[in-house]
Parts: structure tokens; C-alpha cells; sequence
């Protein structure tokens, strides 16, 4: 072994356990290289004290660089110490001798501690460390004071040697007296310090021993361990995490005079333990003692608290071990690790004092009731840190071609810090970070419960042992939920959705006994039952719950290992088919737009792969799609029920009369006109025929019509017809019936379509006049009527009146429902346009960008609500003259509506004319004529000739093709430029 600096050796020290009882003192012979550091290093080449600390320095670092690889990690604080203590004398450069013989004692120090370690083995990691603590602060409290030195420390740091040579507490006792009162002279009297507190510490400390020998605790040879920490190191892969490693940092270190509590809640997986280890790991310093308790059950607790008794010769119970908390006022922290059964009090366990510190990790956020502010929810890793910690467990270079791959892996795995270490485990083993997604994606429940025989941490569960632990424990009400919840989506859970479902009118056994369980005898629905049950599976973050939402969540892959757990997958799958198509049945109609939008992922996911609803379901489930605005959905179980109604109970029967109706409306809000209009034909006849030509099935029949007769441009025979229904709910239901109120708001936009702009405003004053009265200022209806007679006072120019009631109704809507309703957000809309109207085009612009943004988040990208915004928009910058602005969103709409509805509805031919009028606009003539050319071709086949839309579409053309110096597209066409707007 070679020796450098005085005789140091350069390797770890290998302790020589000595079995034999005695401690004889070591010869050169015996621990070659553990000589001790020559008294003068370098004396010969140098008189300077800066030469006298640079090579006592060296021989410090060296010495501490042992004792980083030595089995006594508590060494490493007292090496430490010297080396930040000889860095500071270097720096201050006074004083020569007294610098030199402390240097020169400091090092002799660490060799006493080296040679009596390296001597007594395991033996002496017992008797030194508490030892070495105290030569630790000491020497610490040197440093503080160090710099204004003004004579020689030799004899303070005898006195300290001394301390290291004792045996017994009373000599130790004595030791501490003795130093303390040299400190006092030598610090506080001579470099003008207050060493008050360290005084009062040490008194402390020598009081407690005290203590425990007049007690019989200890006996005259017991040597008290100051620190003690049970905790392993974090992840040698630890990852991310800071910002909740900083809020119990400040939790931590808050000034007041009380206990600390921290909380760590969140899913079994989501690294709560890893984030305390690393937490500890941090502010070692900052504890005096580390107690980590294994909290699962009430015995691991039991066994936690004896093992503090032992191990601070307390007693041999846990109250032993609390009493012994309560009265040692010093930072200890006790951990209480996987703190997740429900059943167990923990208040029981926690020291009722002021002082200390507790940490617990439970997957129950109830446990927020002792940490309150001081807790965290641990959720998912971001992407970044995510990615990272796959490629580090994988043992894969950070790339930018790994990382690509590496987010699409997370991305799948939820961002679930177990199932992300489990990952790169595997992919370490097998070496194919390419090839793992398709392979867990085709293996997905094997791959999460296997545990990978290499880790890099000693936790014992894989992603889904870990959940089954407490699925293990839930009842049966919560256990069902959960694995019902496995086949919808994992987002936007509502208790609506179970809560509207009626016991008495659901056939299917399996959704009977599971609705039971949450009603009473009656078939009312138990509010009560149903919080007692999800609140038990937040117990175990199985479940979480949004309050601004109103909504449950369940993480993504604690969804599809519930799913994994169905013992009957299809009998499951009808049952909650049944659940939700009957839930919306009983939504009320002003709600069943809203509804249906809410329902729709849940809907989607559930029908995945579905051939064949249960009849009874097929109705339920083509209304949410039709209140949804999926239409081509809607129209596929429509002809199916028409099919199956026309085969069970004829063409004629009243039921599947109301089928053709249905598929009727569809018909006309997917611009197939002609099919909508033969259909409802016949259903108007016929109900005309059984039912009489008053009857309220009938009226709806004629009213569909004129809605009808109104889009296929035939607005006198749409006029006809709704003056006939309206004249018939007059005499059936009386003027101010809600049904005759409807019929006139019908009549309104027809009269609006023909330039009647006056008979319009006359009609839609009645409305808001008698709805306001039946219904209330504040009622959804009369807020229509508002908004309607406003667009109509637009339509007259009388822009100030517009202006004025769609305040109002702007107003009303964001104090009724708040600023993200979507009534709220119509109404915004109605206002802009009477802005744009007015020339006030900033003020619709930001109207316009809020509706935008609000209906996007509440409603998707491609809700055509949303792309209704989105044209509007356009419009705006298009008449604020940005053009550039306004072909992006035409485009956007354009190519959504495509693929959304198709090239044949009417709402793309729309959305098609305005983008080839930008086109027009900037001169950009080819492709505005390639677009005019298609709009014409479709709107004569879809509306024919004489259509006022076919017409403007022509007249759109004409312009564009004048201004190639070509052709019209037909005789008599106008020459004018039209530039259409929606």
C-alpha cells in the first residue's frame, strides 16, 4: 500500500476486526501505512503558513477520500468538517503558528480516528460515532470563528483529542466541561464571539446523559449514539421531482415553534418513497436522527417504534420510543413509510409535542387532515424528466433519436415512475429501445407484472402487484365501480351518469344488482352510498376527483388493469352499455346537448369494436349521438331501428313513425335534403291519417317540413306551412302555450330568410315578451328570445338596439352560468357580429378569440361549434384587411369539414365559398375558380337551379372567371364581384 502526504494511505482502510476482546495498541508492524501524519510537514522547504495549510489540506482530502469508500459512513461528516475547516485557514492567512498547530492537530485527530477504527472494526463504528459527531460540530463551530483567530488553538484542540480518548460517559461528561469552558475562553473572550448557544447545546446533551445514567439506562460504559438513520439512499437514478422536493424544503424549514408534518400522497407506483429518500438524503444535516417506520400494517409500526426504544436504549415498547420522542427537543424525523390502510389511526403513533419532524407517504390524500398545508400530491413525471429516467434505467444514451422513441414509451406508460423504471429494465436487458413499444403494447399485462431481475432500488412490487395490494382490500360496491370504469374513459367520470339510470326500467341483471347497491328500496338514487364508495378508492389514489369539474378520473393504466380483471368482459360491457344509454334517457332536454358532449369519449370507447347493441339501447345511444352532432354515427342506428321497427310492427305503426321522423331530422342536418324530404312527407301523411290533422305528433311532422322546404330554398312553402302550425298550436294550446311560442320562434327564421326582417322583429317581440313572462327573465328560453330579436334588430340596421340586448344577454349569461357556458359563449358570438357590424372590429376580434379558446377546450377542435368559431373569425381579420390571418383558419375549416361531414353538405360548401372569396381577394384567381367551380357543380345538384344559393354561387364565378378574361359559367349571369361572407 503507498502512502502519499505524511503517510496516508491512498487506498480505503480495511478495518481489523479484533475478536479477542482486547485493543492492544497498534505497531508499524501490525497497520503498515497507518502510520500517523509527521508533527511538520514539509518543515525543511518552507516557513509559510500557506505551505504548512496546503499540505495539511492535501493530507485532509486524502484522508476523507477514504473514508468515502469506508464501511462507516458517519466518518465522512467528520473528515468534511476538517477539510472545509483547512480550506477556511487557507483563505485567512493569519496568525502562522496558531494556524500551523491547529492544522497539525487536526490532522493528528483523523489519524486517532482512523487508527481506533481501523483497530476495533465494527466494534468501534459503535463506540466512535457518537464520538465523531461531537468532533464534527466542534470543529464546525471552529470554522464559524476561525477567521478572526488572534492565538495559538493549541490547546483547544487537545482538550479535543482528549474527548476521543474517553471511554465512559463520566469521563465524556467531564470532557464536554472542560472544552466547553476553553472554548469560552479561547473563542469568546479573545475573538469576541458569542458561543452562548454553544454552550447552552452542549449543557444540553450533558444533561441528558446525566439523566439516563441516574435513571439506570445507561451504565457508566454505555456510549450514546447521537445519530441514527435506518433510511437507505434514493435511486441512483432519481429523477425530477423538484418542485415538489423545494415545497418541502420551505415546509421543512419554516422559523415557527412547532412540529413539521409532511404528507406525500398519490397512486402505488407514482414514486412517493423515492421522493422522501431523496428528500432526506438532501437535508441530512438538518435531522438529528432518522427514524424510518415501515407503516403498512399496525405490526410493522409496532416493530418501527421498538427498534428507536433499542437503538436510544429508551426502553424496550413503543411507547418507549414516543415518550423518548416527545422529551428530545432536537430535528429528528420520523418517516412512516406506505401509510396506505384506511383502517389504521395514524394519530395514534404521532409524538404529541412541538418539536420534530414527521414525513409520511400513504396512498391516501384523508391523511391531509395532519400535513394540511404541508402536503403534496404526487401525480405523473413530466415528459422531460420522464424520457430521462427511461433512458437511465435503460442504460441508453440521451440522443435525440432516443428520445423520440423514448416519448412515445412514456407517453404509453402513463408517465408512471414504476412502470417507466420497469420498462428500462427490460429494455437494459434486451438491448431494444425500438422494438419495446410494439412489444408492450402486444404484451401489456405480462410486461407490467413481471418483476425485471436487475433494479436499481429494493422495492418489491411491479406496477400491478402494487395496485392489486389494494384492490385486495376494496368492497364489493368499489370494486365493481372500478372495473366498470375500466371500459369508459378514464377522464370525466360524473355520478350523473349512474345517478339518471332508473332500477325499475333496466331488464339486465347485472346493471340491476350494481344500481341497487347505490338506491334505495324504492329505486331512489343514495347520494350518500355512492361518495362512501368512491371516497373509499380515493382512499388508495385508485380514484381522483376533480372539484372544479365535478368529475373522477382514474390514471391510465390503473384503467387497463381493471380492465384485465373482468371475469365477464362482454357481460360487464352490456351492463354499463345499459347504465349509460339509460342514464341519458332521464337527462332533461335543456341538458342533453351538454350531456351528450360530456358522454361522448365514454360512448366512443365503450362501443369500440360493438357490432350489435341490445335493441332497448339503440334509441338511447342515437340521441347522444344526435344531441352530440355526430351525425353519421346517429344515422347508422337510426336505419337500424327503422329496419328493425318496419320488421317487428309494420310500416304503418305510430313507433316506427317516430323513427322515420328521427331519421328525418338527421337527414336534414346532413344537408341530404331530398331524402329528409320524402321521408318526412310520409310520416306527416300518415300521422295525418291516424292521428288527425291536430294531433301535437303531427304538428311536429309539418314543422320538420317547413324546416325543410326553408333549406331546400323553397321559403314560401316553409312560410305556408309554419303559418298553418302555428295557427293550429293557437287554437289546440292557447297564445301563450311554450309549444305555440316555439312554432312562432320557428316562423321567425324563415320570415328572417326572406328579408321579412320586420315581421321577424314583430313575431320574436312576442316570443320574449310571453316567455318572459311564463318563464322568467333568467329562464334558457328567454335568453334565446333575446338573442334572436337581437340578431334580427342587426338585420334591420338598428345596430345600437342589437347592441344594447345582446349586453344584456351577454351579462345575464356569464352572472347565470359563468364565462366558459356555452349559452355564455353564443351569446359572445351574437354580440361580435353586431360589433363587426358596427365597424367596431378590435372589439369582435377579441370577442371572437374568446369564444374560440373556450369552445376548443370544452368542446374539441372539431366540434363544429368550435369551426363555426373559427369562421367567424376569419371573417373578422378578413375585414380588418389581414388576409393572411383569414386563409389559415378558411383553410383549417375547410380541410376539417372535409373530413368531418363530407364534400357534399352544405356546411363545407360554405365553409368552401368563403376561403375561394379570400382567394379572390388576394388574387390568388386559379384557385379560387378550381373552388367556385366545385361549390356551383354541388349546390345545383344538392339545391337545384332556382336555389338563392345555387345562384350566389354562380354569381361568385362569373366574377372569377371575368377577372381571368374567361367565359361565364351561363347565360344572364352577373358581372358583379361578390365576396360572400358567413
Amino acid at each position: 500500500m503507498s502512502t502519499i502526504a505524511g503517510g496516508v494511505p491512498s487506498t480505503p482502510i480495511i478495518p481489523i476486526v479484533n475478536t479477542s476482546g482486547s485493543a492492544p495498541t497498534p505497531t508499524a508492524k501490525q497497520m503498515p501505512g497507518l502510520s500517523r501524519p509527521k508533527p511538520r510537514l514539509n518543515s525543511k522547504s518552507s516557513d509559510s503558513s500557506g505551505e504548512w495549510v496546503a499540505n495539511s489540506l492535501l493530507v485532509a482530502k486524502t484522508v476523507a477520500a477514504a473514508a468515502e469508500c469506508a464501511p462507516f459512513p458517519y466518518l465522512k461528516g467528520a473528515f468534511g468538517v476538517v477539510v472545509v475547516l483547512l480550506e477556511t485557514v487557507e483563505k485567512v492567512q493569519k496568525n502562522r503558528e496558531g494556524l500551523r498547530d491547529l492544522c497539525e492537530n487536526s490532522v493528528a485527530i483523523i489519524a486517532i480516528v482512523r487508527d481506533e477504527v481501523a483497530l476495533h472494526g465494527e466494534t468501534a463504528a459503535v463506540r466512535f460515532k457518537g464520538r465523531c459527531d461531537e468532533l464534527e460540530r466542534l470543529l464546525q463551530d471552529i470554522v464559524d470563528s476561525v477567521k478572526q483567530m488572534q492565538q495559538s488553538r493549541r490547546g483547544c484542540m487537545g482538550r479535543i483529542k482528549e474527548v476521543l480518548k474517553m471511554t465512559t460517559v463520566a469521563d465524556q461528561i467531564e470532557g464536554y466541561r472542560m472544552g466547553v469552558q476553553e472554548l469560552r475562553s479561547n473563542f469568546s473572550l479573545m475573538a469576541g464571539i458569542d458561543t452562548n448557544f454553544i454552550v447552552q447545546d452542549t449543557n444540553a446533551t450533558v444533561k441528558k446523559i446525566q439523566a439516563s445514567l441516574t435513571a439506570g439506562v445507561l451504565s457508566n460504559n454505555t456510549v450514546v449514539s447521537k445519530h441514527f438513520n435506518n433510511c437507505p439512499p434514493p435511486s441512483r437514478i432519481f429523477q425530477g421531482r423538484v418542485t415538489i422536493l423545494d415545497k418541502m424544503h420551505q415546509d421543512i424549514r419554516d422559523d415557527s415553534k412547532k412540529q413539521h408534518i409532511l404528507l406525500l400522497h398519490g397512486l402505488g407506483g407514482v414514486g412517493k418513497t423515492q421522493i422522501a429518500f431523496k428528500f432526506i438524503d438532501m437535508m441530512s444535516s438538518h435531522f438529528s436522527d432518522v427514524f424510518l417506520i415501515d407503516a403498512s400494517t399496525l405490526g410493522t409500526i409496532e416493530s418501527g417504534f421498538k427498534r428507536i426504544s433499542a437503538a436510544k436504549h429508551a426502553g424496550s415498547t413503543a411507547q418507549d420510543a414516543l415518550q423518548w420522542l416527545k422529551n428530545t427537543k432536537e430535528q429528528w424525523l420520523l418517516f412512516f413509510d406506505n401509510a396506505d390502510d384506511p383502517t389504521i389511526n395514524l394519530n395514534n403513533f404521532l409524538p404529541r409535542c412541538n418539536h420534530g419532524n414527521i414525513l409520511i407517504t400513504s396512498r391516501n390524500p384523508a391523511l391531509r387532515v395532519y400535513a394540511q398545508e404541508s402536503s403534496s400530491a404526487v401525480s405523473d413525471m413530466g415528459e422531460t424528466d420522464a424520457v430521462e429516467l427511461l433512458l437511465k434505467s435503460a442504460a441508453e444514451d440521451l440522443t435525440p433519436g432516443n428520445r423520440t422513441l423514448a416519448e412515445f414509451i412514456v407517453k404509453e406508460l402513463g408517465f408512471l415512475p414504476l412502470a417507466i423504471v420497469q420498462a428500462g429494465a427490460y429494455i437494459a436487458k434486451s438491448r431494444d429501445l425500438q422494438g419495446y413499444l410494439t412489444l408492450y403494447q402486444k404484451n401489456r399485462r405480462h410486461m407490467l407484472s413481471e418483476k425485471p431481475p436487475q433494479s436499481h432500488d429494493d422495492y418489491a412490487w411491479t406496477v400491478y402487484t402494487t395496485w392489486q395490494i389494494s384492490f385486495a382490500r376494496l368492497s364489493k360496491p368499489a370494486a365493481e365501480f372500478l372495473q366498470l370504469c375500466s371500459l369508459i374513459h378514464h377522464k370525466g367520470i360524473s355520478e350523473e351518469m349512474f345517478c339518471h339510470a332508473r332500477v325499475e326500467e333496466i331488464e339486465l341483471g347485472l346493471a340491476v344488482d350494481f344500481l341497487a347497491q347505490f338506491s334505495d328500496p324504492t329505486g331512489v338514487w343514495n347520494h350518500l352510498r355512492f361518495m362512501e364508495m368512491t371516497t373509499e378508492l380515493g382512499e388508495y389514489s385508485l380514484l381522483n376527483f376533480d372539484p372544479t369539474e365535478k368529475a373522477f378520473s382514474v390514471h391510465p393504466l390503473v384503467h387497463s388493469w381493471a380492465e384485465s380483471l373482468l371475469a365477464d368482459p362482454k357481460g360487464s360491457r352490456n351492463c354499463m352499455i345499459t347504465l349509460i344509454g339509460m342514464s341519458f334517457k332521464h337527462v332533461p332536454d335543456d341538458h342533453k346537448f351538454l350531456a351528450s358532449i360530456k358522454l361522448m369519449p365514454h360512448v366512443q370507447l365503450l362501443l369500440a369494436g360493438v357490432t350489435e347493441l341490445p335493441v332497448q339501447s339503440m334509441d338511447q345511444y342515437k340521441e347522444i349521438f344526435r344531441h352530440g352532432q355526430q351525425l353519421k354515427e346517429a344515422e347508422k342506428l337510426a336505419l337500424r331501428i327503422l329496419d328493425e321497427r318496419k320488421g317487428v310492427r309494420g310500416e304503418d305503426d305510430l313507433d316506427t313513425l317516430a323513427a322515420m321522423h328521427s331519421l328525418a331530422w338527421i337527414y336534414l342536418h346532413r344537408s341530404k335534403f331530398k331524402e329528409a324530404e320524402m321521408l318526412e312527407e310520409a310520416v306527416f301523411q300518415k300521422r295525418k291519417e291516424h292521428l288527425g290533422d291536430v294531433h301535437i305528433d303531427t304538428l311536429l311532422a309539418m314543422g320538420l317540413l317547413g324546416s325543410i322546404y326553408r333549406n331546400l330554398g323553397q321559403l314560401k312553402k316553409a312560410e305556408n306551412i309554419q303559418v298553418e302550425v302555428l295557427e293550429k298550436y293557437r287554437v289546440i294550446q292557447g297564445e301563450d302555450h311554450l309549444g305555440t311560442l316555439s312554432a312562432m320562434h320557428s316562423l321567425v327564421w324563415t320570415y328572417l330568410q326572406e328579408g321579412k326582417a320586420q315581421e321577424a322583429e314583430k313575431l320574436e317581440s312576442v316570443v320574449l315578451e310571453k316567455r318572459t313572462k311564463l318563464l322568467g327573465d333568467n329562464h334558457p328560453d328567454t335568453l334565446t328570445a333575446m338573442r334572436t330579436l337581437g340578431s334580427t334588430y342587426r338585420n334591420l340596421g338598428q345596430l345600437a338596439k342589437a347592441e344594447s340586448l345582446q349586453l344584456a344577454v351577454v351579462d345575464r349569461q356569464r352572472g347565470l352560468r359563468g364565462e366558459d357556458n356555452l349559452e355564455t359563449l353564443n351569446a359572445m358570438h351574437a354580440l361580435a357580429w353586431t360589433y363587426l357590424e358596427q365597424g367596431k372590429a378590435k372589439e369582435a376580434e377579441k370577442l371572437q378569440v374568446v369564444v374560440l379558446e373556450k369552445r376548443k377546450k370544452l368542446l374539441g377542435d372539431d366540434h363544429q361549434e368550435t369551426l363555426l368559431a373559427m369562421v367567424n373569425l376569419a371573417s373578422t381579420y378578413n375585414k380588418q384587411g389581414h388576409l393572411d390571418e383569414a386563409e389559415k383558419l378558411r383553410t383549417a375549416v375547410v380541410e376539417k369539414q372535409r373530413g368531418l361531414l363530407g364534400d357534399d353538405h352544405l356546411v363545407t360548401l360554405t365553409a368552401i365559398t368563403s376561403l375561394a372569396a379570400t382567394y379572390f381577394q388576394r388574387q390568388k384567381l386559379d384557385k379560387a375558380k378550381t373552388l367556385q367551380v366545385e361549390v356551383l357543380d354541388k349546390r345545383r345538384q344538392l339545391l337545384g337551379d332556382g336555389h338563392p344559393d345555387t345562384q350566389k354561387a354562380k354569381e361568385s364565378l362569373d366574377a372569377t372567371l371575368k377577372a381571368l378574361r374567361l367565359p361565364d359559367a351561363g347565360n344572364g349571369s352577373a358581372r358583379s364581384v361578390l365576396v360572400q361572407e358567413n
